[in-house]
């Protein structure tokens, strides 16, 4: 195995005490990971705090067999080890990873197909905000959805991480994209990041602003993290042909929806969670990133949006920010 000189035998890491609030989340000393065999070891330099993080906090997303217990499922930092097979990757590398856990730390395991070189002209902070957000926009959107050049995305919460990345890859890639949010604020940067369309769901009905915004066609594919009440008004929403993916339930697991229109329309509603999925699913997404987003990301024509960022030990006050819903886009942890 090869290391950088000097590696410490232990680090601090942000440990959930016990399920509950942000205070939960409390420092601690923990032996640095070593890397198995297809690993590498990264010093982090700065992890994105994410809501699967707030779910671990309170019990409700506990971390797959064999996954670290600590948060945190997105990094950038430098190569530090390299476990038995890797090629790709040398000590010192800057990159950006995807971790199944343990980001919330100075240092952090990962399979090596889950690392991409730090974008060109990124910082590690920006370049932490890439990684689960990213992954989860390109399966879901145009994976699962297929969303091609020329059709409508249809984004609920638009101004959050998961949002402002599927609006601007939308938007890049030739669809046009009706965003939802909740205030004028947010649908004003819904907009400067390529929405045709922001619409304030507080003050508007999403569903009849889609239907003014296509001609009454709808959109052709549905990002939902909401769940809910939102399931039925989807399916409304959706043109006919529509695909509506969902990716989180914030708005309730269980729903009553009228399945008559998902025949009349031919409608696919499907979903995916991104963690549990294998080692090898999410290098196949890795790559896929690299030949079609990257290219974007280092000519900034897509780049992450930044919110705020805190100290690692102060993880519990990122934690309270992305909790409060006024949060714009990314929430990072500093932890060089």
């Amino acid at each position: 195995m090869a290391t950088a000189h000097n590696l410490p035998q232990t680090m601090t890491a942000i440990a959930i005490s016990e399920p509950g609030g942000p205070l939960v989340l409390k420092p601690e000393r923990r032996p640095v990971p070593q890397p198995g065999s297809g690993e590498i070891l990264i010093r982090v330099r700065a992890a994105g705090v994410n809501r699967p993080d707030v779910a671990q906090r309170t019990g409700a997303y506990p971390p797959p067999p064999g996954a670290s217990d600590l948060p945190g499922l997105e990094v950038a930092g430098e190569v530090a080890g390299l476990g038995e097979g890797v090629e790709r990757w040398r000590v010192g590398d800057q990159v950006c990873a995807l971790a199944a856990g343990g980001g919330y730390a100075e240092y952090v395991t990962v399979p090596a197909g889950h690392a991409l070189p730090v974008p060109a002209g990124f910082t590690f902070s920006e370049a932490a905000a890439v990684p689960e957000t990213y992954f989860t926009v390109w399966h879901n959107v145009f994976e699962r959805g297929g969303l091609k050049a020329g059709e409508t995305l249809l984004v609920h919460g638009g101004s959050s991480g998961i949002g402002t990345t599927a609006i601007q890859l939308a938007a890049a890639r030739g669809s046009r994209v009706i965003a939802t949010a909740g205030s004028a604020d947010k649908c004003d940067i819904c907009l400067k990041l390529g929405a045709a369309r922001a619409v304030n769901y507080r003050e508007e009905d999403f569903v009849k602003a889609v239907k003014e915004a296509t001609e009454g066609k709808g959109a052709n594919v549905i990002l939902d993290m909401i769940g809910g009440d939102y399931v039925d008004r989807n399916y409304v929403a959706a043109a006919e042909e529509g695909r509506i993916v969902q990716i989180a339930t914030q708005g309730g697991a269980v729903a009553s929806a009228n399945f008559a229109r998902l025949m009349a329309k031919r409608l696919v509603h499907t979903g995916s969670t991104l963690r549990p999925r294998s080692i090898e699913f999410k290098a196949a997404v890795a790559a896929a990133l690299e030949a079609e987003v990257w290219p974007l990301l280092a000519s900034r024509r897509v780049a992450p949006v930044m919110d705020m960022i805190f100290p690692l030990k102060e993880a519990w006050r990122a934690h309270e920010r992305l909790e409060s819903g006024e949060a714009i886009g990314k929430i990072v942890l500093d932890v060089a």
